[in-house]
């Protein structure tokens, strides 16, 4: 097997070799120089040609949807920069005013509290203005000054500095 692969490799290179030789005798025969430029000024005035008839119709050439393409491209990684920098702005901003809102939160719930126990102890007051007068239990009735109190019973009389007499409340 090693000839057979030497000798496939001396053809290849051989091949090779030759083909190279006939390229480049061929690009400097005049003839065959001058078609090949030929050639390409030709496909160049086409191209020229077909850009112009697609440019009278309104039509966009194939380089026109390129260009086009690629500006997309740009103006989309242009706004992808400008999403990520409003996102990272959010964030800072929500951060920053994170700890201002608990605060606030916390103060105004203890304001809250404060009202509530307030209304209460109002609403106590109120009750208790819109209530009657609690009777006096009869144990602490006074007895009118003007009348003269019969003498109790193994009590004590005291008489007023006026002449009035009083009864005893024990």
């Amino acid at each position: 097997m090693t000839e057979s692969e030497g000798l496939r490799d001396k053809l290849a290179r051989s091949s090779e070799d030759a083909l190279g030789k006939l390229a480049q005798d061929l690009l400097e025969n005049p003839l065959v120089n001058g078609a090949i430029s030929r050639a390409f000024e030709a496909r160049e005035r086409a191209v020229q040609a077909q850009e112009a008839a697609m440019g009278a119709l309104n039509i966009p050439s194939a380089a026109d949807v390129e260009r086009l393409t690629r500006r997309l491209r740009s103006v989309s990684q242009r706004l992808e920069g400008i999403e990520d920098g409003v996102d990272r702005l959010d964030q800072r901003l929500e951060a920053l005013n994170r700890p201002a809102l608990s605060g606030a939160e916390e103060r105004l719930k203890g304001i809250e509290a404060q009202l509530a126990k307030l209304a209460t102890e109002l609403g106590t007051l109120a009750a208790g203005l819109d209530a009657s007068p609690v009777p006096v239990p009869r144990e602490q009735e006074r007895l009118e000054v003007d009348e003269p109190a019969p003498p109790a019973a193994g009590g004590s009389d005291r008489s007023n500095p006026d002449g009035s007499a009083r009864r005893a409340v024990s």
